[in-house]
């Protein structure tokens, strides 16, 4: 069956923005680390980083995925760079 081949189930990717002070993003499966001037977090896409200023998460909730943050939002970028474990998890693929 094509659904087998998939694995784990994938949960819906959207980014919605306000007036560039209020996101929430779904998919959300992890959060690397945040502070007020940048937040790092795993989606099912990919590593997501949001630069600004003032960010502040609102609410997170890993079990459904979803994600709120207020704050000066500057740019939202998906990094290929950043796999999620490290030095160790990319070497033992």
């Amino acid at each position: 069956m094509a659904s087998d081949k998939k694995g784990a189930a994938q949960r819906p990717q959207n980014i919605f923005m306000e007036s560039r002070s209020k996101m929430a993003v779904t998919g959300v499966t992890d959060i690397d680390s945040f502070d007020e001037n940048s937040i790092l977090l795993y989606t099912d896409l990919g590593a997501l980083v949001i630069h600004g200023a003032g960010l502040h998460i609102d609410r997170i909730d890993l079990d459904s995925g979803e994600l709120t943050l207020t704050g000066e939002i500057s740019s939202a970028a998906y990094d290929e760079s950043r796999v999620k474990g490290g030095f160790f998890t990319r070497l033992f693929r």
